[in-house]
C-alpha cells in the first residue's frame, strides 16, 4: 500500500477515485485545487505513486471493487465515489459495491455502446448519480461544432436556447480595430463578448476593449442571434452536408449516428477489416471504407478535397494532427481533431489546428460540474452547467437561483462584483436576455457568468 498524509480541507467533500489514468489524474488535479479530500485507488503501483507524489492525497494500491479496499479508503464516510478505470464492467462493479457499503453518490465511466443504450436502466437499478461516456460526449461536441462550422468551439446553455461560441478574428475583418462598445452599437446589442485570448493572455473585456486581428473571442447569445452575428461579420455559415471521419472507433460510431440522424452524409475510413464489417452492420446508411486513413492517395480518391467536413478520430494523436494539417492544405473543409493526450497543449495550440476536442477533459468537466453542484446542494443556488474556456484559464458557470439571496433584486451596476467577471446572460420565462447594468437577478432565473477566477460553487461567489 502506498500512502501520503492528506491535507486538511474541512469544507471539501470526501471523494474516492478508482483509476489513475488520464481522466483520474485530471480529476485529482482539479478537485485538489477546489479543496476536496481525495483518496485514489489503483492496481498500478507506479502510476499511483506518481500521482500521490505530485498531490497531497491518500493513495491505496489494490482492486477498487474490493470491499476491504473500499473500507480502508473510508467508503462509509465518503460523499462521492468515482470509478474511471479502463474497464466498464469494473467501474460498474466498483460503484455497486460502494453503494451497498457506503451512503455516497456514485459515478461510473462507461464507454461501450451496448451499455450506453441502457444508461437509464443502469442508473436506476444500480442507483448511480451519473454514467459518463467520454467517446459519446466527444462525439456530441463534434456534432455541435459541425452545426456551426465557422466556430472553433460550441457550448449550449439556457436549456439549449443559447450558445457560447469561440471564433478567431481574421486580419482585416470588420471587427479588427473595433471596440466592444461600437460592436454593440453597429452590429448587435444581443450578443456579448465574454472573453478574449490575445498572444496567450486571457481577458474578460469591457466596452472600451478594442478587438484585433488574430484575437480569439468567446461570444454568447441566443442561437438565431449568433447566426446573424456571424453572417454580419462576414463568417460564412454554410450547412455541412457531408463528413469524412477517419478512424472507426467508438467516437466515430457515436458521431456518425448523430450526423446521419441530421441528414448528413457520412463516410468512415477504418484500417481494421473486422471493424469495418461491424460498422457496416451498425451504420447501414454510412459509407464504410476499409483502408489506411493516412494514405494520401486514398484520401484523395475518397474525396477529401471536396467534402464539407473532416473529423480525425484515430486512436493516435500524431496521426490526427498530421491528417488535420493535410486536410487544411488540400481542402476548404471544416476540420475537427480529437486529441487524447492532455500534455503538450501549448505545442498543439501553436499548430492552429482549428477545432480540437479532448475527451479526457470533457469527461472530467462533467464530473467536476456534478461535484460542485453536490457541494452546494443544500443552498438555494445550484450549478446547472460548467465550461472551462481558453485551456482552463477561465470558466463559464450557469447557476439556477431557487430563492432570494444577496445578489437578487439589486441592479447589476450596484452589485460589488469581482474584477475579471461578467454576468453574460439571464434566462427568464423561456427567453435569453443579455443584461445591462440596469438589470436585476430574480429568483427563478438561470444566470451565466464568465470569470478568470476558479472554484465558484455559488452565485454569491461573484461578489467581491
Amino acid at each position: 500500500m502506498l500512502e501520503l498524509k492528506k491535507k486538511e480541507a474541512p469544507r471539501g467533500l470526501r471523494i474516492i477515485i478508482v483509476g489513475c489514468g488520464k481522466v483520474g489524474a485530471t480529476l485529482v488535479e482539479q478537485l485538489v485545487k477546489e479543496g476536496h479530500n481525495i483518496t485514489v485507488i489503483d492496481q498500478n503501483a507506479k502510476r499511483l505513486q506518481a500521482l500521490t507524489a505530485q498531490y497531497d492525497i491518500l493513495g491505496l494500491e489494490g482492486n477498487g471493487a474490493s470491499y476491504s479496499i473500499q473500507q480502508e479508503a473510508g467508503i462509509e464516510s465518503a460523499d462521492l465515489f468515482i470509478a474511471v478505470t479502463g474497464s466498464d464492467e469494473l467501474n460498474l462493479l466498483c460503484c455497486t459495491v460502494a453503494k451497498r457499503t457506503g451512503n455516497c453518490a456514485a459515478i461510473a465511466r462507461v464507454r461501450t455502446p451496448d451499455y450506453s443504450r441502457e444508461v437509464g436502466y443502469l442508473r436506476e437499478k444500480l442507483g448511480l448519480a451519473m454514467i459518463i461516456n467520454p467517446e459519446l460526449e466527444a462525439a456530441s461536441e463534434a456534432a455541435r461544432i459541425l452545426l456551426v462550422p465557422t466556430a472553433l468551439e460550441v457550448d449550449s446553455f439556457a436549456h439549449g436556447q443559447a450558445e457560447m461560441i469561440k471564433i478567431k478574428i481574421p486580419e482585416g475583418n470588420v471587427l479588427d480595430g473595433m471596440t466592444l462598445a461600437d460592436l454593440g452599437k453597429t452590429i448587435s446589442q444581443d450578443i456579448l463578448v465574454c472573453g478574449v485570448e490575445r498572444e496567450g493572455k486571457v481577458t474578460i473585456p469591457r466596452g472600451a476593449f478594442r478587438i484585433g486581428g488574430g484575437d480569439i473571442l468567446s461570444v454568447a447569445g441566443s442561437r438565431p442571434v449568433i447566426k446573424r452575428f456571424l453572417a454580419g461579420i462576414g463568417f460564412r455559415n454554410n450547412q455541412i452536408r457531408s463528413t469524412m471521419i477517419i478512424g472507426g472507433g467508438k467516437s466515430a460510431y457515436y458521431l456518425a449516428t448523430q450526423l446521419l440522424s441530421m441528414g448528413i452524409q457520412v463516410k468512415i475510413i477504418e484500417i481494421r477489416k473486422d471493424r469495418c464489417e461491424e460498422l457496416s452492420v451498425l451504420l447501414p446508411q454510412a459509407v464504410i471504407i476499409n483502408g489506411d486513413g493516412t494514405d494520401e492517395s486514398l484520401l484523395q480518391e475518397e474525396g477529401i478535397e471536396t467534402v464539407d467536413s473532416v473529423v480525425a478520430l484515430t486512436g493516435i494523436d500524431e496521426e490526427n494532427i498530421l491528417l488535420t494539417l493535410y486536410a487544411k492544405r488540400v481542402s476548404g473543409a471544416k476540420i475537427i481533431t480529437k486529441i487524447n493526450r492532455i500534455t503538450f497543449k501549448d505545442v498543439i495550440n501553436s499548430l492552429d489546428l482549428g477545432s480540437v476536442i479532448y475527451p479526457k477533459y470533457i469527461t472530467a468537466e462533467a464530473i467536476i460540474r456534478f461535484v460542485r453542484a453536490k457541494k452546494d446542494s443544500m443552498d438555494n443556488n445550484n450549478i446547472e452547467s460548467l465550461y472551462h474556456m481558453f485551456d482552463r484559464r477561465a470558466e463559464a458557470i450557469e447557476f439556477h437561483l431557487d430563492g432570494p439571496s444577496e445578489v437578487t433584486g439589486i441592479p447589476l451596476k450596484d452589485l460589488p462584483l469581482k474584477k475579471e467577471l461578467l454576468v453574460t446572460s439571464i434566462y427568464r420565462n423561456g427567453k435569453v436576455h443579455i443584461p445591462s447594468g440596469q438589470d436585476t437577478l430574480l429568483p427563478g432565473d438561470t444566470v451565466m457568468i464568465v470569470t478568470t477566477h476558479t472554484g465558484f460553487n455559488d452565485i454569491r461567489d461573484i461578489l467581491a
